[in-house]
């Protein structure tokens, strides 16, 4: 039982990467079976998989552990809860052994009746008698608690001499060089290539190419071969998604041949719908790389007018802040009850890759979600984006109204009667008012929008905006999706979930994985509409200089990027409410020369600040003036605002000292919000070394932020981005207390 002790009381291990080897470990040595000294660790039982692939990806040794040897107790199997129980058992091996297949080598009494095959495919090369292996324990005591015993560390025999890799002499000019198989970024590469129509020949050609160009083979990526692209390319011709005539067992099956791929599962019931959550491994990594710390956005309903079960997806937006979508859920209703089981699913498989991971934000685009849950698991602020409602607004205007002055006043007027809903306590008669003088938008409006208006108005004067640039890119991930799932020939497809979770697993996912591969380039003649990719309309936006712009009256004319000699027209310049002529605008989105205009008149200042902006600088001011009620808490919080009241008073002039000090939440008004907020980007607040109880958990995250926030401080979109973290931050810190 000391043993035991010993063992139970070690830490558990998990390196903040996403794959780590036994290097990244401490080794405890504790007295085993027959006074053996066992070299052991305890990890977290769902990181294993982790620690496989970061031990077969050793750059001394390149090789494969595949598991040898597994026991598992049923789910119905009775135990007795003692200490040193076993739930699972499983043996890795590395994948050059156990058995030796050289000549003279030893080959296992249990494999005696192997016969050796007339092929010169290298057999020698597979199997050369490497002991190297270690064992994985899942205890009764810790069932989430994975138990190491890695005591065969070296690749060699039996004999102690090194048996493949490169320090092994007679590997030289073989495939025991390098690793038996190839990695698992290669095979997704010519997997995702074969999804979207790639040939083989190609994907040869373009291999042999490189390896050329880099003087020969140097991995075992270097030797993919014909024959195993073929092979792929035949077992996706030869599949099929209709697995069962019924749908539901069809789903079903496909589940239990896709158990990684799934993190949340819920079989139709009398009560309850069909569930499922898709994320692939790769999904999963690009969440904990682009998610931590960040921006995760929440697109809801995607195909409600022609899917059985609607999309929803969960995106994260990498380095350009593309959209790329970490997780699929299918479901036919969107419902606010559902939302806490698979967010609550989802959050605990990346935390147990990365118990470090956390947010900083999550953007909703639906009112009706459930914000309380959403905030229960992820611990973040919450923001809204109405890129979704002004889409469809600017789509109908341009379905609706033939002349372009007319969209133009309709599209002024349903913006001043949002920012209106947003800079205080207003009501939903804001957006109705409008209505009156644009007979020819009323009808659409009234019969679509009116029963709505209430919760939007809500969510609008409670959640902070997202920034523009967040609205660009859920835009264009939106056309993404489109292009790429809903291009069936035979509409009738649409009526089957299988096929729904078919095509997002395999083609969906395929695009967006090559959205983020490097050479995606050299494919570029098998390219076509679903290929759609590149800068969203914000980055191109930012590419076209300040001389291709030029402001005449209420409108302004933008030479775009492509045309060069074509100038584009843009009726309410400055307002992300405005009309241009080009063809990505009159299909309802922002385009370039919009966000151009809008960033152009901001430089000049003859527009306000956007509505994060304001948002943030009204925030800003009431926390100033709002101290907490510990007094520990409220002692720091006097000294913070101090130091913010400096700085403001020193970016924006001793001459308004004055108004600064006057100024109040309730008494604000809008001019005086937004002259503070031009200035209010660039305040530094330095982090204080001080111990404070949990309530404070949100002020803190509130000082990171505006720090962060003045790193990006030439960045206008960036700063409103950080603001609108910043003031669902000090919301949710008001609604704690």
């Amino acid at each position: 039982m000391a043993r035991w002790d010993e063992i139970l009381s070690l830490p558990v291990q998990s390196p903040p990467t996403l794959e780590f080897a036994s290097s990244d470990l401490v080794w405890s040595k504790i007295e085993g079976w027959r006074d053996n000294i066992d070299r052991l660790a305890l990890i977290p039982f769902a990181r294993v998989d982790d620690f496989v692939r970061g031990e077969s990806n050793n750059k001394e040794c390149p090789t494969r552990f595949h598991v040898e040897a597994r026991r598992r107790r049923t789910a119905k199997t009775s135990y007795k809860p003692k200490v040193d129980g076993i739930l699972e058992y499983i043996l890795y091996w590395c994948s050059f052994g156990p058995d030796d297949h050289r000549k003279g080598g030893i080959v296992r009494p249990s494999r005696s009746t192997y016969v050796p095959k007339n092929k010169p495919s290298g057999r020698p090369n597979t199997k050369r008698g490497c002991t190297c292996h270690f064992i994985v324990k899942r205890l009764i005591a810790e069932p989430s608690v994975a138990l190491v015993i890695y005591n065969q560390d070296k690749h060699v025999d039996k004999k102690g001499s090194p048996c493949h890799g490169p320090q092994d002499k007679k590997a030289v000019g073989t495939r025991a060089m390098y690793a038996p198989y190839i990695s698992e970024e290669l095979r997704l590469r010519v997997l995702s290539l074969l999804h979207v129509g790639v040939s083989v020949e190609t994907i040869m050609q373009r291999h042999n190419e490189s390896v050329e160009k880099q003087g020969g083979p140097c991995n075992r990526d270097d030797l993919l071969t014909h024959r195993y692209v073929r092979r792929q390319e035949r077992s996706i011709r030869r599949s099929t998604y209709e697995l069962d005539e019924d749908d539901v067992v069809s789903i079903s099956l496909w589940v239990e041949s896709h158990q990684n791929n799934v993190f949340f599962y819920e079989d139709v019931s009398d009560s309850d719908p069909l569930v499922l959550g898709i994320q692939t491994e790769w999904q999963l990594q690009q969440m904990i790389q682009f998610g931590n710390c960040r921006l995760v956005a929440y697109h809801s309903e995607f195909g409600s007018n022609k899917l059985k079960y609607p999309v929803q997806t969960l995106v994260v937006f990498n380095s350009e802040n593309k959209a790329i979508p970490v997780a699929w859920i299918i479901t036919p209703r969107f419902a606010s009850r559902d939302i806490h089981r698979w967010m609550r699913a989802l959050y605990n498989r990346v935390r147990a890759k990365d118990p470090t991971w956390k947010l900083a934000g999550f953007v909703v685009d639906e009112p009706s979600a459930d914000i309380l849950a959403i905030r229960e698991v992820f611990h973040c602020s919450i923001l809204i984006c109405f890129w979704r409602v002004r889409h469809a607004w600017h789509k109908n205007l341009m379905k609706r109204c033939s002349e372009m002055e007319t969209r133009a006043e309709i599209a002024k007027k349903l913006g001043q009667a949002v920012n209106k809903v947003c800079k205080g306590p207003g009501s939903a008669s804001a957006l109705e008012d409008f209505t009156e003088d644009a007979a020819e938008f009323m009808d659409y409006f009234k019969a679509i929008w009116y029963p709505k208006l209430g919760t939007w108005a809500r969510a609008l004067e409670t959640l902070p905006l997202a920034s523009q640039e967040t609205c660009a890119a859920m835009e264009f991930y939106h056309k993404q999706l489109k292009l790429r799932l809903l291009n069936e020939k035979d509409p009738s497809v649409y009526e089957r979930a299988d096929w729904l979770v078919n095509k997002l697993g395999n083609k969906v996912h395929s695009y967006f994985w090559l959205d983020e591969y490097s050479r995606k380039a050299d494919f570029a003649r098998y390219s076509k509409d679903e290929w759609l990719n590149g800068p969203t309309a914000w980055r191109k936006s930012l590419m076209i200089p300040d001389s291709h712009v030029n402001i005449e009256g209420q409108c302004a004319k933008v030479i775009g990027l492509k045309d060069q000699d074509k100038a584009h027209l843009v009726l309410n310049p400055g307002s992300e409410y405005a009309i241009c002529d080009c063809g990505w605008s009159k299909m309802g989105n922002l385009c370039e020369h919009v966000f151009k205009a809008i960033k152009f008149c901001r430089d000049k200042g003859s527009v306000t600040p956007s509505m994060s902006m304001f948002q943030y600088s009204k925030a800003l001011i009431k926390i100033l003036h709002c101290s907490p009620f510990d007094s520990l808490v409220r002692d720091h919080a006097a000294s913070l605002a101090v130091w913010v009241q400096m700085q403001l008073n020193g970016q924006i002039g001793p001459e308004k000292d004055q108004e600064t000090a006057n100024l109040s939440p309730d008494n604000a008004t809008s001019s005086q919000v937004e002259n503070l907020g031009r200035n209010a980007a660039q305040v530094v607040i330095p982090d204080a070394d001080m111990e404070v109880d949990s309530s404070m958990d949100d002020t803190l995250d509130t000082a990171k932020n505006l720090r962060s926030s003045d790193d990006e401080s030439k960045n206008s979109d960036a700063v409103e981005q950080n603001a609108s973290v910043y003031v669902g931050l000090e919301n949710t810190s008001n609604s704690g207390a």
